[in-house]
């Protein structure tokens, strides 16, 4: 805070010089994080522009940074994988033609998305949650089991649907949309938390029951989100962080496999039965470790050859900082960063309610997912399993993912000049009386 001058004891006559050293010991004694702060905003808003003058550089950032990073992703994918689908008998190119064939469906349907007005998509909440909640209840009955997780349906025989990513859409949606219709009613506890808390547990159940905890986790994180950006009372988070970490210690002692994981990390030894929790871990550190600060060059990754399992899925990353070193994963943390701020501004910039809870909710969602997945890589958390949104080998998640991002560039396209907004594919809602909606989206 910045201190008030005290009052001289006589008065003296005020020149141009005075106020500029007024002005100047002021800057001085502001504090630094003001400063950054101020320096923050100086600088998106010279980037953005204003008024009817605003560029789209919001739009576009969000926009380039999507594309960078599945086009990391896409490479990273090929040569992370080609090694075990070799030794398989399998194309070494077979699940980067997968990856690329979800990543050219995911661009169209982001397109898509980014051209339709997001008011649209409230017609479509309670039809996604319901169909969520029908796809992860035949996870149960169908599904397939990998690696003790029962999280996929198989169709076709061609590739899997995960059901658990495109309930995160699903609920993000849902949400946002009832909680923009209780508006006036979210300072009440009992507004806040029903029924949007109980559907959110539902599906978090759900997903628990297919044994996948770390998806799981990262839905927690999509309803404390939808919550948060939505207004409700601070405290009624407290007391979900006590009964979390309740609910935490619980699944943990009675799962067996868990524990292991927990003390395997804590401690950096094997289980009671000789199981080596952190040997996925401990090779992925390997892997980043050896690669230095520019890597050992793509496609040369050593850890790649079956000492990281699921090389080019969980744990991309490490092949990412031994084939590209330092400089490739502060390449990738450096578009996520840019990727968040640019989200952030959509989100401030939204004065109705549905717009920020849902674009807030994505925000934490993609965001939170990348920091998860890369505290597991550098062994700041025990090993759980989530993607690294955008890179990691995985069809379902990329193509939610992109269209999560397709909903966030519909909202920043308004906040683009006219003259340079890119068409809407659909018109305004019109009301009941036959006018148009003043719902901007």
């Amino acid at each position: 805070m910045v201190s008030t001058p005290t009052r001289p004891a006589a008065a003296r006559p005020r020149t141009a010089e005075t106020f500029r050293g007024a002005a100047s010991s002021t800057a001085l004694r502001r504090p630094l994080p003001a400063k950054l702060l101020r320096g923050y905003r100086r600088f998106w808003s010279a980037l953005e522009g204003s008024g009817k003058s605003r560029n789209g550089s919001t739009y576009y950032l969000i926009l380039g940074t999507t594309l960078a990073l599945t086009a990391i992703g896409i490479m990273m994918v090929l040569s992370a994988s080609s090694v075990e689908a070799i030794a398989a008998g399998e194309s070494p190119y077979s699940a980067a033609l997968k990856q690329g064939l979800f990543a050219g469906i995911g661009v169209f349907l982001m397109f898509m998305l980014s051209r339709i007005n997001v008011v649209w998509l409230k017609r479509l909440a309670w039809a996604g949650i319901i169909v969520a909640y029908g796809l992860l209840g035949l996870v149960l009955v169908i599904g397939t089991s990998v690696n003790g997780n029962k999280n996929w349906i198989e169709v076709g025989g061609f590739f899997t649907l995960q059901p658990s990513e495109a309930a995160k859409l699903a609920l993000a949606l849902w949400m946002a949309t009832v909680l923009a219709k209780k508006s006036k009613l979210i300072h009440r506890w009992q507004h806040a938390v029903i029924p949007v808390v109980p559907v959110a547990l539902g599906i978090i159940g759900l997903v628990l029951a297919g044994n996948d905890l770390g998806t799981g986790m990262i839905i927690m994180m999509v309803m404390a989100a939808a919550l948060f950006f939505a207004g409700v009372r601070l405290y009624l988070f407290g007391f979900a962080a006590v009964a979390g970490v309740i609910a935490t210690a619980v699944m943990a002692m009675t799962s067996s496999n868990r524990m292991c994981r927990i003390t395997s990390w804590w401690t950096g030894q094997s289980c009671g039965d000789g199981t080596d929790a952190n040997y996925q871990s401990t090779n992925g550190l390997y892997g980043l470790a050896s690669g230095g600060w520019f890597g050992v060059g793509l496609g040369q990754s050593r850890q790649k050859y079956s000492w990281i399992p699921e090389a080019h899925n969980d744990f991309i990353f490490a092949i990412i900082g031994e084939e590209l070193g330092l400089v490739g994963t502060v390449v990738v943390l450096i578009l996520f960063a840019i990727l968040g701020a640019a989200i952030y501004r959509v989100v401030v910039a939204q004065e109705d309610l549905f717009h920020r809870v849902l674009a807030g909710t994505i925000m934490v969602w993609l965001l939170g997912q990348a920091t998860v997945n890369m505290a597991v890589v550098t062994g700041l958390v025990p090993v759980i399993g989530v993607p690294l949104p955008f890179i990691s080998y995985g069809g379902s998640a990329l193509l939610m993912s992109l269209c999560a991002i397709g909903v966030v560039l519909s909202l920043a396209r308004v906040q683009m000049a006219p003259n340079l907004r890119p068409r809407k594919l659909l018109p305004p809602l019109r009301k009941p009386g036959g006018k148009k909606s003043r719902t901007k989206a």
